[in-house]
């Protein structure tokens, strides 16, 4: 990966570290509808200026609007919401710690987008390893009523895998101000009524205040247009692997600033997604070229050994070496 790829990686490791806190200081006195219309209305008015400033915004929606429609409903409109009511009953760091099950979930749905490679026994270890991860980190969840919130987070978990498999196979020639803009006006539009309707009988608390635009302008604006120069960069299964360093900054986060319990079924937990994730989305391997003997009975500049591409058509004698001569 290039140094600009790395560059991106390391912010979006941050900047989508600490959505999980964020969400979680927002919905004790804001609706999920609230935290996701104000997140995203503000993600798209910092956008726009810079959206339009770029020619051929309204020909691109019009062109890709339906790739793009299906990316705003499966990266934003529908994981936000499922995410940010989940974390009204668990906490930001098992949050933080299932959503890195995305690079695994990804390598499974890639196959349905023509662009899997074979598993292999290092990958299918991994999805085993990374899935031992999430029962370790689920099963105690199961029986304290807190399922339903574990089934939002399986939903947010496949809407991150997906969407950027759609981004890098139906929108990379779209600019990211004009793919991601629209797609967060559209997501704001869609929750407006829903947060009207839920909205604070008086101001919040400066704390959430402060929490609603951390992530409106830091965990939404900077860090989308981040992430999708980072498919660009690197692909979106790569871009994806950001999740091996977000749940240490959300399970950070929330012992530092929450007080959540660093427990040794969470340090599990960490351990086995982080291992598998890293197993299931390993490059496979190049075979190097076979160095190939050259015939005796010519002669080299190279010592009477020169490396000859496999695969060629054979010289025969009287041959001027270009094919069949």
């Amino acid at each position: 990966m290039t140094a600009r790829g790395w560059f991106l990686f390391s912010l979006m490791g941050v900047v989508w570290g600490i959505p999980y806190l964020m969400i979680k200081v927002a919905v004790d006195d804001v609706s999920p509808s609230g935290v996701v219309f104000t997140r995203c209305a503000l993600g798209a008015l910092l956008l726009l200026p810079f959206a339009l400033r770029q020619p051929g915004l309204v020909r691109n929606v019009r062109t890709h609007w339906k790739a793009m429609l299906a990316f705003a409903v499966i990266e934003i409109i529908g994981p936000w919401y499922t995410l940010t009511d989940a974390e009204r009953h668990l906490s930001s760091s098992t949050a933080g710690l299932l959503i890195a099950g995305v690079p695994i979930v990804g390598v499974l749905l890639s196959r349905f987008f023509g662009a899997a490679e074979s598993l292999g026994t290092r990958r299918v270890t991994g999805l085993a390893l990374g899935l031992g991860g999430v029962g370790v980190l689920t099963v105690p969840h199961l029986t304290g009523g807190d399922a339903l919130s574990l089934a939002e987070v399986t939903v947010t978990v496949i809407g991150y895998a997906t969407a950027p498999l759609i981004a890098a196979r139906h929108l990379k020639d779209v600019p990211t101000l004009h793919l991601i803009t629209p797609c967060l006006a559209l997501a704001a539009v869609v929750y407006a009524p829903a947060a009207a309707a839920t909205r604070p009988a008086a101001l919040p608390p400066a704390d959430i205040l402060a929490a609603l635009a951390g992530l409106g302008v830091v965990c939404t604006a900077v860090a989308f247009v981040a992430f999708l120069e980072l498919i660009k960069e690197a692909g979106p299964i790569r871009a994806s692997v950001i999740t091996y360093v977000n749940p240490a900054i959300a399970v950070a986060a929330g012992v530092l600033f929450l007080d959540e319990p660093l427990t040794s079924t969470v340090l599990a937990a960490f351990a086995l997604i982080l291992t598998g994730s890293v197993l299931a989305t390993a490059t496979t391997s190049v075979p190097r070229p076979r160095r190939v003997p050259w015939s005796t009975r010519q002669t080299s500049r190279a010592g009477g050994r020169v490396e000859s591409l496999a695969g060629l058509p054979e010289e025969r004698p009287g041959s001027t070496g270009q094919g069949d001569g």
